[in-house]
């Protein structure tokens, strides 16, 4: 319940700043530097609250997967709708790449499996 706290904090915060600086709840319609803007609070913040995880000594869990899967699905469906619509991608591709090394890198320390003693 502590991970999922910690991990909701960044999501928060960036749905707030969504909704009082674009006066929107739908990230995908944004521009490309508004949505930036958003993805990269999200992102780090996310980021940040995974290391302060490893600050209090515990490991990645699933529920931090969960948390990187929905957060690069939301970049991967702005990158297309950006390829269909022709517009310039490239750092949108440069964060992706990024948050792919950055989950390679948690994968290889296996999640901490609660149930098991």
């Amino acid at each position: 319940m502590k991970k999922l706290i910690i991990h909701s904090v960044p999501v928060v915060i960036s749905g707030l700043w969504l909704v009082t600086e674009c006066k929107t709840f739908n990230p995908i319609t944004l521009k490309g530097p508004d949505f930036l803007k958003f993805y990269l609070i999200l992102v780090l913040g996310f980021y940040l609250s995974v290391f302060i995880l490893k600050l209090f000594a515990e490991r990645a869990s699933q529920i931090t997967f969960y948390f990187l899967i929905l957060i690069g699905g939301l970049g991967i469906v702005k990158l297309i709708r950006g390829i269909i619509l022709g517009k310039p991608v490239g750092f949108l591709i440069m964060i992706l790449i990024v948050e792919l090394i950055v989950t390679l890198l948690l994968t290889t320390f296996p999640p901490k499996d609660e149930f098991r003693k």
